[in-house]
């Protein structure tokens, strides 16, 4: 379709619908060559009329109606009749006024206009007429009458359709309203969330940290082994306030979402490991490929999954020793944690149950796959597989 005249195809259309009738009707009402012309000039110039009704409602009604009356009253001064059918194209422009033209003061000043030129026709017709064959009458009052109505249905067309749009409107302006109560509501929870996580979590998070750091101070009357986990407690729950801190205030602003503490990438996972030995849980860890080029999400979702699995070890599977295999290979990075069977009893009721789901959740925001499951020899093994392009791909 020629986006420069959008409806060419129905305007073609109605362009043959509305002047063919007139050309198959006018041999049956006169065939003077006077009659012939008077149609085919009118006829061409209705046409570029026609085409020009919805840019131009107004316009194009009262220039219709004047070329159809000076048709009308040269054929009659020449002693020739035109078909009744050349009406019909006035009431396609009045159909076109009533639908496009939503201006009223345009609208009176065409229908002024044009009762001027029926009255300036009607005297014209009379001067150049002798014949009463000839001078217009209750034949071309009868043809006028219903014009009105074609007038009536563009109107109604239009009105119908400002209508659905003001309805549309609304709807659009109802949705943005409840969208933007969700998102108010949304907001409002998460605050209610942060400022529960910060009167609980981190009212005791930091209890644990000052408890730490005192006994640190009195590390001169601890046996080694203590002050090792002392130092392994205390710098595990500074990191922990400091990622907590990131996540109230993104709670409380996610538009201030960028954090203060360092985000974690493959690099820290040699520290992440050394904290799971103080704990007193051996591992392993085997790298291949080039790590360093992954990218920051993938990497930090690498590391969440080997702190959660570790942390699921310690829990369950305490003393179990842990191999840990982080592998990229092609474009696909690879994540294995597995643990053996547990040295002693775990402890009970540990956690909450959500460690996997949020492991999972985590890998498939990456278009990645988590599976979990124990193993053979009691153990439990978690796999992480995680695509990403490399540079320059």
């Amino acid at each position: 379709m020629d986006g420069r005249w959008p409806g060419w195809g129905a305007d073609a259309g109605l362009v043959v619908l509305t002047f063919l009738p007139a050309l198959l009707s006018q041999p049956y009402v006169d065939t003077s060559g006077a009659a012939w012309a008077s149609l085919t000039v009118y006829e061409a110039v209705g046409v570029v009329i026609l085409l020009l009704r919805r840019r131009l409602p107004a316009t194009a009604f009262v220039v219709g109606f004047g070329t159809l009356l000076v048709a009308l009253v040269g054929s009659a001064g020449a002693g020739a009749k035109l078909s009744p059918l050349v009406f019909l194209p006035l009431a396609v422009l009045l159909y076109a006024m009533g639908s496009h033209c939503a201006s009223w003061r345009r609208t009176v000043s065409a229908v002024l206009g044009v009762t001027v030129l029926s009255a300036a026709g009607l005297w014209l017709n009379r001067m150049t007429t002798d014949s009463d064959d000839f001078q217009g009458g209750l034949d071309v009052l009868a043809a006028l009458a219903p014009m009105p109505l074609a007038w009536a249905m563009g109107f109604a067309a239009r009105t119908r359709q400002e209508l659905l749009a003001a309805a549309e409107r609304r709807a659009a302006d109802a949705r943005r309203a409840q969208a933007l109560e969700a998102a108010q509501a949304t907001q409002r929870e998460r605050t209610r969330i942060a400022g529960e996580m910060h009167d609980v979590v981190a009212h005791s998070l930091t209890l644990l940290v000052v408890h730490a750091e005192t006994l640190r101070a009195r590390g001169g009357e601890l046996p080694d082994w203590a002050r090792t986990q002392v130092d392994g407690l205390a710098a595990a729950g500074r990191q922990s306030s400091g990622e907590l801190r990131d996540l109230l205030r993104m709670l409380r602003d996610p538009a201030d979402a960028a954090p203060l503490q360092p985000v974690p990438d493959l690099g820290e996972l040699g520290a992440l490991l050394d904290s799971h030995r103080a704990a007193g849980g051996p591992v392993g860890l085997t790298t291949a490929g080039a790590l360093e080029s992954v990218p920051g999400p993938v990497q930090l979702a690498t590391y969440r999954v080997v702190q959660e699995a570790l942390v699921n070890a310690r829990r369950h599977a305490p003393g179990a020793p842990v191999r840990v295999s982080v592998d990229d290979a092609g474009g696909e990075l690879r994540c294995e944690v597995v643990n053996g069977r547990a040295a002693r009893r775990g402890t009970a009721g540990a956690g909450i149950g959500l460690g996997l789901v949020s492991m999972e959740e985590r890998v498939r925001a990456l278009d990645g796959e988590l599976t979990a499951g124990p193993t053979e020899d009691g153990g439990f093994r978690v796999v992480a597989t995680m695509p990403w392009e490399p540079a320059g791909v």
